[in-house]
């Protein structure tokens, strides 16, 4: 609600890390990578439905749920170079730093 807020992911998937199960989180990535705050929002919310995540689990393109206004071409070039590796370093600093379990989620704050 607020133009001061920021927001941060983490990912602690449960299940081993592969391309085909983790669209959503690099689609996440590179839309934060990559987008203004506006288009940013719109699309996290889109990527948060559950339709979404059935569709690209049938084997929609994640191309084909971009928002209009997005930066496609910057998007699809991020989204399609994002490695694996930052999945599973994220996954590490959940479980080695933040003492999460795989696929535990959590709320993380810190304001003033």
């Amino acid at each position: 609600t607020s133009s001061h807020t920021r927001v941060g992911i983490l990912n602690n998937p449960s299940s081993k890390i592969k391309e085909d199960n983790t669209a959503i989180a690099r689609g996440i990535l590179a839309a934060f990578l990559t987008q203004n705050n506006s288009n940013l929002k719109s699309f996290l919310s889109k990527l948060s439905k559950e339709e979404t995540a059935k569709s690209l689990a049938a084997g929609t393109k994640i191309v084909k749920l971009l928002i209009p206004g997005m930066d496609g071409d910057t998007f699809e070039k991020k989204y399609n170079t994002l490695g694996l590796d930052l999945i599973k370093t994220h996954q590490m600093f959940c479980q080695e730093v933040l003492k999460l379990l795989p696929g535990q989620m959590a709320v993380i704050s810190n304001g003033r």
